[in-house]
C-alpha cells in the first residue's frame, strides 16, 4: 500500500500539521507519514500522541489513522498495553504520555518571558515527577476565536482552564496553551514573616522557597510586630536593591495554627472569602416549598456525624422488607440535604462554589466551598426542622444484593442528631437519655441493615487497605496538643457503606435516564507499577499474579498474607502506592478500589461541587422541579470535571502541608532529642523516617548515613552499604535525632541513630550483579545536608 499524500490527511487544507477540528488552535508540528488503513507501529502511536493531544483518544486515533474492523480492536489491544506498560496513561477521555499535561489543565500565570508573554505552570503538580513544566500562555484578540464573542484575557497571578498544545518552539517552554476561562483573579499580594529592624520598619522573609525578600518602610508596617505572618503588596520596584512592600493585614503569630493554615491558603490559591454578592444571595435565600416534593417528615431519618460536625448533609434510616417476594430483606433510606434548590446554576453562589470546588479542612478551622447561612443553616439537617432533600430507597436482599432503588424530592424532619461514638455506645449496651428510647425502633434495624449490606460488600471485595488516619487535637493557643488515632468503629462503616450504595444508585439512575453526567473514577494499576510492586513483594515471599486483568481482590490477598507480621505496614504502604488517583470524569471507567462498574458522588453536596452537579442532574432528569441541570453545564461537564480535580488536589495538599508544618513547628523545641520512627520512604538521596506517635515524616540525607558506599535498590526499596552489607528497608523500625526543624517549610531532618540491619540474601546478590546504574550514591565528605522538604 503507498503512502497518502499529505493533503489526504488534511482535507480541509489547513496548514500541515494541524489534524481535525482541534487543529484550529494547534500550533503547526511536522506531520507523520501515515499508511491510511494500515496499523500503525507502537513508536508512531506515541509520537502522534505526544504531537496531537487533542486527537488521543482511541476513536480520534482510528480515524487519524483510518483503521475499521479488525485494525480497530488491534489498536484497542496495543493501546491498552502501552498504558499496562506505563507508556500511556488515562486523563478523562483521553490518553497522554507520562509526565505530559493533560488537552485541558487548571494553570497558575507566575511571570513572563523576555518577549513579555505571560507563562503560567500546572497548579497542581506532584511533587515526584520533579519540577513543573513551563506553559506560554497564547493571549487572544478581545473579538475572540473567530471574531465571535469576548476572548478571555488573563494577567499575572490569575489561574485560568487552559487548553494545552505541544510547542513548536523547541528553545522554549514545552507547551503553549490557550485560555478557555479565567478561574480566579488573584491580587498580586505576598505573604510572608515580618522581621523588624534596627531604626524602625523591617523586612519580609517570604515562606515560599522561590519568594524574595522584601524591605518594608517604618510607614508602611501596618502595625506589624517580629514575628508575625503578613500579607503585603510590593510598593515599589526599583532598579536596584530589593523590592519594598507594605503591609495589608496582620495575619498573627507564625507559631499559630490560624497563621499556618494561611500559609497553605495564600500558597494554593485557595479562595477563603466570599464576595459580597454570594454573602447577599445566600442571606437572602429563603426556606424551600413543598412543590414537587413529597412530605417525608414522619420518616425517622437521623444523622450520624462527628461529634464535632457543624453541617450534616446525610440523614439514614432503615427497616425489614414488608414484601413477601424479598425475605430477609432490607429497605435503607439515604437523605441527602437538596443544595439543589438553593444553589441555582450560573448564579453569584454557584461561581464562587465552582471557583473553590470542595471544602477545606484543617486542624480547627473549615474553608467552605458555600457560605455557612448555606452550610450550616439551610442546608444542614438539623434535628427537629424541616428541610428539603433528596433521598434515595434502596432495597436490599437477604443476601446483600440490591434489588432496586427510587429516587425522591422530599421534605424532612431530623429525628436525632448523634455523634458516631454515641450511637455506636448505644449499639454496645451503653444508650444514654438519647439514644435509649430510639435503639429497638431506630438504632437497631440500621445495624442489622448494615449486617445484610456488609454480605454484599464481603463478596465485592473492594480494596481493604489498613492505613490509620491520624488526628490533630489543639490547645486553646492553637498549638498543637497531640496526635491521636481515632478508633475505627462499626458506625463509621455503617455509614460509610450506605454513602456508597446511594452514590451507586445515583449513577446508575442518570446511566438509565441518558443524563451526562460527573462520575467519580478509578483506575486500575499500570503494569509497570504492578511490576514494581511485584518485584518487591517477591523480596518477602509474596507472589503476584501477572496480567493485565487485576482486581481489587487480587491486592486483598497480598494484605492478607502481610496481616500480622513485621512487614504489615510496609506492604499496605506499597499497595497504596501502587495505586492511581481517583478522580471526576465524564466518561465512565469505574471505581477500581470500590470494585463498582458504577459510580458518582452524591451524597455531600454542601462540600463537593461534584455532588452538586449529580443533584441537579438527578432533578432535571427525574422530573422533580426547579434547580435542574442545564444544557451549558452539560457541555460544560468535561471542564468542570477537570476544575474540580485539580482541586481536590490543591485541599489535599494544603491540608497535608498545614499538619507538616504544624507538627514542625510543634517539634522545634526538641532539636537533639532521639525518637522511635519508622522508614517510611527510600530514595537515592536518603530515607524518609515517619514518627508514629507525631503523624509526621522527615528525612535522612543519604550523605550522614556512614562512610560505606550506600546503593539504592528499588525492588528491595531498600539502601544498603556495598562494603559491610548493613542497611535500611522500607518499613525498618528505627531511632532517629531531630537535626532541624523548619516550621515555615513543614520541614523535618533527621539523623539516623540506629545501625542499619544486614539486608537479605538477594540485596547482596544485588550488588555482586553490578548493576550500580539503579541508583547508588556514596557519601562525599563535607557534603552539607539539604535543608528544607525533600
Amino acid at each position: 500500500m503507498s503512502r497518502i499524500p499529505r493533503d489526504r490527511t488534511n482535507p480541509a487544507g489547513k496548514r500541515p500539521g494541524k489534524i481535525g477540528r482541534a487543529g484550529k488552535d494547534a500550533p503547526a508540528v511536522e506531520p507523520l507519514n501515515i499508511v491510511h488503513g494500515a496499523l500503525p507501529s507502537r513508536e508512531v502511536i506515541l509520537r502522534f500522541i505526544a504531537d496531537h493531544p487533542q486527537k488521543a483518544s482511541k476513536r480520534e486515533l482510528a480515524k487519524a489513522f483510518g483503521l475499521k474492523g479488525d485494525n480497530r480492536v488491534e489498536l484497542k489491544h496495543m493501546l491498552q498495553e502501552l498504558e499496562q506498560e506505563g507508556m500511556l496513561q488515562k486523563s478523562r477521555k483521553s490518553l497522554i504520555r507520562p509526565g505530559a499535561l493533560p488537552p485541558v489543565t487548571v494553570l497558575d500565570i507566575t511571570t513572563r518571558d523576555k518577549d513579555g508573554d505571560l507563562i503560567g505552570r500546572p497548579a497542581e503538580w506532584p511533587e515526584d515527577q520533579g519540577v513543573a513544566p513551563a506553559v506560554s500562555i497564547r493571549q487572544q484578540s478581545p473579538a475572540g476565536r473567530q471574531g465571535k464573542g469576548k476572548a478571555p484575557v488573563a494577567g499575572l497571578g490569575d489561574r485560568i482552564l487552559a487548553k494545552i498544545f505541544p510547542a513548536v518552539d523547541r528553545g522554549g517552554p514545552a507547551y503553549t496553551a490557550r485560555i478557555i476561562k479565567v478561574i480566579d483573579r488573584r491580587r498580586g499580594a505576598s505573604m510572608g514573616v515580618f522581621r523588624t529592624a534596627p531604626g524602625g520598619g523591617g523586612r519580609l522573609l517570604p515562606i515560599e522557597r522561590r519568594g524574595e525578600e522584601m524591605v518594608i518602610d517604618p510607614d508602611f508596617t501596618g502595625g506589624a510586630t517580629d514575628g508575625d505572618l503578613v500579607e503585603v503588596e510590593i510598593a515599589r520596584l526599583g532598579r536596584f536593591g530589593l523590592p519594598r512592600a507594605k503591609v495589608l493585614s496582620v495575619v498573627g503569630s507564625v507559631g499559630s495554627e490560624k497563621a499556618i493554615s494561611m500559609i497553605a491558603i495564600h500558597a494554593h490559591g485557595i479562595p477563603h472569602v466570599f464576595p459580597p454578592a454570594v454573602i447577599a444571595e445566600a442571606d437572602a435565600a429563603k426556606p424551600a416549598s413543598m412543590s414537587h416534593r413529597e412530605d417525608w417528615r414522619d420518616v425517622p431519618l437521623i444523622t450520624i456525624d462527628p461529634a464535632d460536625a457543624k453541617d450534616h448533609d446525610d440523614a439514614v434510616y432503615a427497616e425489614l422488607d414488608p414484601s413477601p417476594d424479598n425475605p430477609g430483606g432490607v429497605i435503607v433510606t439515604v437523605a441527602i440535604a437538596d443544595v439543589s434548590w438553593y444553589v441555582r446554576p450560573n448564579s453569584p453562589l454557584d461561581r464562587e462554589a465552582l471557583k473553590r470546588g470542595n471544602s477545606v479542612y484543617f486542624p480547627d478551622r473549615v474553608v467552605p466551598m458555600l457560605p455557612e447561612r448555606i452550610s450550616n443553616d439551610l442546608c444542614s439537617l438539623k434535628e427537629g426542622v424541616d428541610r428539603p432533600a433528596l433521598a434515595v430507597r434502596m432495597s436490599f436482599s437477604g443476601e446483600g444484593r440490591k434489588i432496586g432503588h427510587t429516587f425522591h424530592r422530599i421534605m424532612m424532619k431530623s429525628a436525632a442528631k448523634l455523634s458516631y461514638q454515641q450511637a455506636q455506645a448505644a449499639i454496645d449496651g451503653k444508650p444514654d437519655d438519647q439514644t435509649g428510647p430510639m435503639l429497638e425502633p431506630i438504632l437497631k434495624p440500621l445495624w442489622h441493615a448494615y449486617e445484610v449490606m456488609k454480605r454484599g460488600r464481603d463478596r465485592r471485595q473492594p480494596l481493604e487497605l489498613d492505613m490509620p488516619e491520624r488526628k490533630i487535637l489543639l490547645k486553646p493557643d492553637g498549638t498543637v496538643d497531640r496526635v491521636v488515632v481515632p478508633p475505627r468503629l462499626d458506625a463509621h462503616k455503617l455509614i460509610e457503606e450506605m454513602m456508597i450504595q446511594a452514590n451507586v444508585c445515583a449513577a446508575e439512575t442518570l446511566e438509565k435516564k441518558r443524563q451526562p453526567l460527573i462520575y467519580r473514577i478509578h483506575d486500575g494499576p499500570t503494569l509497570a507499577k504492578q511490576e514494581i510492586l511485584r518485584e518487591f513483594l517477591a523480596t518477602l515471599g509474596i507472589s503476584l499474579a501477572k496480567g493485565g486483568n487485576m482486581r481489587a481482590n487480587n491486592f486483598n490477598g497480598i494484605l492478607a498474607k502481610a496481616d500480622g507480621t513485621p512487614h504489615q505496614t510496609m506492604v499496605n504502604e506499597m499497595v497504596l502506592r501502587s495505586q492511581s488517583q481517583a478522580i471526576y470524569g465524564p466518561e465512565n471507567i469505574g471505581h477500581f478500589g470500590l470494585n463498582l462498574m458504577k459510580y458518582a458522588h452524591f451524597t455531600s453536596p454542601i462540600r463537593r461541587y461534584a455532588d452538586l452537579i449529580v443533584h441537579r442532574a438527578l432533578v432535571g432528569s427525574l422530573g422533580f422541579g426547579e434547580g435542574g441541570i442545564t444544557p451549558d453545564e452539560e457541555a460544560a461537564l468535561d471542564d468542570i470535571a477537570a476544575e474540580i480535580s485539580t482541586f481536590e488536589r490543591r485541599a489535599m495538599a494544603a491540608e497535608r502541608e498545614t499538619v507538616d508544618r504544624l507538627i514542625a513547628h510543634h517539634l522545634s523545641g526538641r532539636v537533639g532529642e532521639e525518637f522511635a520512627g519508622r522508614v517510611s520512604g527510600v530514595t537515592k538521596s536518603g530515607l524518609f523516617v515517619a514518627l508514629p506517635d507525631y503523624g509526621a515524616d522527615g528525612f535522612v540525607p543519604i550523605s550522614t548515613l556512614g562512610t560505606d558506599y550506600f546503593i539504592y535498590d528499588e525492588a528491595h526499596q531498600a539502601l544498603s552499604g556495598e562494603r559491610t552489607g548493613l542497611g535500611y528497608r522500607l518499613g525498618d523500625s528505627v531511632t532517629v535525632k531531630l537535626a532541624e526543624a523548619i516550621p515555615l517549610a513543614g520541614a523535618l531532618r533527621f539523623e539516623m541513630i540506629s545501625e542499619g540491619r544486614e539486608m537479605p540474601a538477594a540485596v547482596r546478590s544485588f550488588h555482586k550483579a553490578g548493576r550500580r546504574d539503579r541508583g547508588q550514591v556514596r557519601k562525599k565528605p563535607g557534603t552539607r545536608p539539604p535543608r528544607g522538604r525533600h
